[in-house]
């Protein structure tokens, strides 16, 4: 539905903190988003050499990102506006995320009061649950646009 280029536009994450790279399902709820994780990424020269793993922080975001692009579609009252965390609960890391894997993440809208939305989030690599959380996002009416370049 939507590839890197298109989400650039909603959303203002860029290299290397723009960790979601098509958009394959999306609902007036639920979103589908993809993120190839490559041996290339920055944060496998720290974490860990040798053994390298996604930092499950960076799993949170892309999950995080993924919602993000679902609001900012489904309510074209908050196009171009920034969102931001505004919590996290119930986070569970079930698998290592390696280089060469294709992180799944589903992201459905559990609740919305204002300018809140609370998300339940899971990331999958294989079919295979890696991470979930719950997550509260809130976006900024104060501020402008969101577009990075």
């Amino acid at each position: 539905m939507m590839d890197v280029t298109q989400i650039k536009e909603i959303i203002p994450h860029r290299y290397p903190f723009l960790f979601v790279e098509k958009i394959v399902e999306c609902t007036s709820d639920e979103i589908v988003g993809i993120k190839n994780v490559s041996v290339n990424e920055p944060f496998f020269q720290g974490h860990f050499p040798g053994d390298p793993i996604m930092p499950g922080v960076l799993i949170l975001e892309a999950m995080a990102q993924t919602g993000g692009i679902l609001v900012l579609t489904v309510f074209p009252q908050y196009k171009n506006k920034p969102f931001y965390f505004a919590g996290v609960d119930k986070v569970r890391f079930r698998k290592p995320v390696r280089p060469g894997d294709r992180l799944v993440m589903k992201v459905k809208i559990q609740k919305q009061r204002g300018v809140f939305f609370k998300m339940f989030g899971e990331a999958f690599v294989d079919d295979k649950l890696a991470a979930e959380a719950e997550m509260m996002v809130n976006v900024d009416l104060n501020s402008g646009e969101t577009k990075g370049d």
